[in-house]
């Protein structure tokens, strides 16, 4: 009886809305990039450094930061298509959804895997970007 108990506690934590919601939530930081809050995102935005927004089409197509370069992950992530727009010394930020959203961390590391040496993760992405009431377009 106690061997069953514990298999059904154990089953309740493994699949727990709680379990699933910290998996799906993106990372804190990416090796080899710099992670930035709302407020650094926005400094980088005024120096004009490129921002890649690496969201589905459909929500770009429903806002985005201003001047931002929409690169769809899953379609046509490449190394051609981000050196049209950048080169590897350039600062570079990525983001899509916020915190619940893994895209922005995934095309983080690969830029860094490519070479790219001065990248920024902005996790809190779009809904972080509109809730400080920044510019969106």
């Amino acid at each position: 009886m106690k061997i069953f108990l514990l298999i059904i506690i154990s089953l309740f934590f493994i699949y727990s809305p709680l379990s699933q919601s910290s998996e799906s939530r993106s990372p804190l930081k990416v090796e080899g990039a710099t992670t930035v809050s709302a407020v650094q995102a926005k400094e980088l935005f005024d120096k004009g450094v490129l921002f890649v927004d690496v969201r589905k089409d459909k929500d770009w197509d429903n806002g985005r930061i201003p001047d931002a370069f929409h690169l769809n992950l899953k379609r046509g992530f490449t190394l051609d298509k981000l050196l049209e727009e950048t080169h590897k010394p350039d600062d570079v930020v990525f983001y899509c959804n916020g915190v619940k959203c893994l895209r922005s961390s995934k095309a983080t590391k690969i830029a860094v895997d490519w070479g790219f040496q001065s990248v920024f993760y902005f996790r809190g992405g779009f809904p972080a970007w509109k809730q400080s009431g920044y510019p969106v377009e």
